[in-house]
């Protein structure tokens, strides 16, 4: 098993991460990617709007788990 690398964050580090709740619009396969992988449509409301990511988190989620769900990236 893949042993994790953790980085710990000082505060002013931390201050600097733009997080944002998103609503999954679509979720699919992502056949190309290196390792198992969602290829996701997310909607980050007017300021940003619609943008496109990958998550390798198919052993935790169905794909039908992520659909409309609010999530923070």
């Amino acid at each position: 098993m893949e042993e994790e690398t953790k980085i710990a964050l000082q505060w002013q580090e931390f201050e600097k991460v733009d997080m944002r709740i998103g609503t999954i619009l679509e979720v699919n396969d992502f056949p190309e990617a290196r390792k198992p992988a969602y290829q996701l449509t997310i909607d980050f409301g007017t300021e940003i709007g619609i943008k496109k990511s990958s998550a390798q988190i198919t052993k935790r989620y169905k794909k039908e788990e992520l659909i409309v769900s609010n999530t923070m990236f």
